[in-house]
């Protein structure tokens, strides 16, 4: 092993974008009412801040909800209309109310361990980049040496993990974008890592490098893939700090890594896309300074047999997929590639993406504050629908739950004239795949049966 192992030679024995300044409901009587009075300046309802918990050692805020208040299931018609957008639909909880650094990315376990990333490459703060949530606290994962800050050399350690996703077998893996705000990318910095949760330590890390990886590379998100490859297959969305992105290829077990499909539409952002966020309508132009979270292909997720790789550009509505089979063959040229393509159809402005055991897709939602559904047959539904659901970011599926972790991405200073408008808490939600059961007292048919 390469980086982080010649670091700390005990390892090797074993073998996460940006608008308001406050969320746009309040509380009162357990209540959650839309604020309607607006702020003019921030454009952005008002919010009294909530109370804080530092969580020791990992150096983040955080407070864990003991028994949270789920929305409704029914959509209630609102307003002259009946506009059903208004109200919150759907039936989620928090998990987990965070202070310091936004989320992005959650693994969590089948015996139920819940990893989060906290990337630092919109800010760098000095908090764990990788925490398991232990009893209401972060907990720097696997070790404070590697999830903390130091002066260790950039691949012996973790600077900045964003996409994280689980295998087959339970392995953890994720991204790390290598990224430190106001820094330009290190070599070694960029990496995909493998960490044992049974053991809580790192098995494998394989460095990026040229021409896989660009400059202006951002190692947005992963997928493993175990069936291509004699150690398997990971696939990463290079989402880009500038205009450059692209999927790039690794074979687990010989390190070898390539980028391929970085001039094809399907990967790239779209020229004049116009999102609306937080009711503001915002344009494109990649000529100009981004008012809100843009990129190139950002979301990716597989089939649960891994033959097929979905992914998405984070500035398009489309989503498309491709054939593990050819996208982890090396020798692949970019037509075949290209030639291969499906384009899946529409399913929203999407970040993150995560795929459950009946192989449904769930797509993230900014414009809309929310979670949808894509089924198998292509139809879409709506999961969850809430003010409080603010730049939904990384996703993770269990056998039955969606958990999802809301990081402001888009009210950082950086969207804002250098004015940081996110309102903490951030929070991590969850929501179950299956919904309650109907039934009714009456018998079928609607006879009363006396």
């Amino acid at each position: 092993m390469e980086g982080l192992a010649r670091k700390h030679p005990d390892i090797c024995q074993s073998v996460p974008h940006c608008v308001s300044d406050s969320p746009k409901n309040w509380r009162h009587n357990g209540m959650v009412h839309r604020n309607i009075t607006l702020n003019q300046k921030s454009r952005s309802p008002t919010l009294a801040r909530r109370h804080l918990l530092v969580a020791g050692a990992a150096g983040l805020g955080l407070v864990l909800a003991k028994s949270a208040r789920a929305v409704p299931n029914a959509i209630v018609q609102t307003g002259e209309h009946g506009d059903q957008g208004y109200e919150s639909a759907g039936s989620f909880e928090i998990v987990a109310e965070f202070y310091g650094p936004g989320p992005s990315s959650i693994v969590v376990t089948d015996n139920g361990r819940v990893f989060i990333g906290f990337p630092r490459h919109a800010i760098n703060h000095k908090g764990a980049t990788l925490a398991e949530l232990v009893n209401g606290h972060l907990v720097p994962w696997p070790s404070a040496a590697l999830s903390m800050p130091s002066d260790a050399p950039p691949a012996e350690r973790l600077l900045s993990i964003h996409g994280m996703t689980q295998d087959t077998r339970g392995f953890i893996w994720a991204i790390d974008d290598g990224k430190l705000a106001g820094l330009p990318l290190q070599p070694g910095a960029a990496k995909i890592v493998c960490f044992d949760p049974t053991t809580n330590k790192l098995v494998r890390s394989i460095v990026l490098k040229s021409p896989a990886l660009l400059p202006d590379s951002h190692m947005n998100d992963l997928r493993v893939d175990l069936t291509h490859g004699a150690e398997g297959s990971v696939y990463v969305a290079d989402s880009s700090f500038g205009h450059s992105p692209a999927l790039v290829v690794v074979d687990i077990a010989t390190g070898q890594q390539r980028r391929v499909l970085s001039k094809h539409p399907s990967t790239q952002a779209e020229a004049g896309f116009m999102a609306v966020v937080e009711g503001i309508p915002l344009k494109y132009d990649p000529v100009q300074k981004p008012k809100f979270v843009t990129g190139g292909v950002d979301g990716i997720t597989l089939s649960p047999d891994s033959s097929r790789v979905f992914y998405a550009p984070l500035t398009s509505r489309r989503l498309y997929s491709l054939p593990t089979a050819l996208l982890s063959d090396m020798s692949a040229t970019e037509s075949a590639l290209a030639a291969a393509i499906k384009d899946e159809g529409e399913k929203g402005v999407a970040d993150g993406l995560a795929t459950d055991a009946q192989g449904r897709i769930y797509t993230t939602n900014f414009e809309h504050d929310a979670i949808f559904r894509r089924n198998t047959d292509g139809s879409m539904e709506l999961m969850v629908h809430d003010p409080r659901i603010l730049s939904p970011d990384g996703i993770f599926c269990t056998q039955s739950h969606v958990y999802c972790t809301l990081g402001q991405w888009n009210r950082l200073a950086g969207f804002h004239d250098g004015k940081d408008e996110r309102q903490p808490p951030y929070l991590l939600i969850r929501f179950p795949i299956q919904g309650p059961p109907v039934s009714s007292a009456e018998p079928a048919g609607g006879e009363s049966g006396f």
